[in-house]
């Protein structure tokens, strides 16, 4: 393998590396209940008398999800908490993040009101109606 090869492997090595190690610093050492741990990934479709949302929550209960809207700002948070029989596991990868999260979005202007929400597939989906 040609020598530049090799330095480009190594740096794409070390910059994963990191980027796994700030992951879990940020997941296991945030304060339960305070900072929030991690953010969901979101998709915004607008239609003309919608906006609907999808924040992925894989293995969310619904029951820990709290969803706000105030001044063009909507917040999703909760918990996901690690599951009870792994407490004590020996873990050998953890990708998927646990704990608290919130997620804020600011929505484009317009005067909004929720009017649906369910989780599915591991999925929030909400919709928004324009008014």
């Amino acid at each position: 393998m040609p020598n530049r090869q090799l330095d480009r492997l190594m740096w794409a090595q070390a910059y994963e590396a990191m980027e796994r190690a700030q992951r879990l610093h940020r997941q296991f050492f945030h304060r339960a209940h305070t900072t929030p741990c991690w953010e969901a990934p979101v998709d915004i479709f607008e239609t003309d008398n919608a906006l609907t949302i999808v924040i992925a929550l894989p293995g969310v209960d619904p029951d820990q999800v709290q969803v706000t809207l105030s001044a063009g700002v909507l917040i999703v948070s909760g918990e996901r908490p690690l599951p009870g029989e792994f407490k004590n596991a020996r873990i050998h990868r953890l990708e998927i993040p646990h704990g608290h999260f919130q997620r804020r979005i600011e929505l484009p202007p317009a005067r909004l009101e929720i009017s649906g929400r369910h989780l599915a597939n591991g999925c929030l989906m909400l919709q928004l109606h324009k008014y």
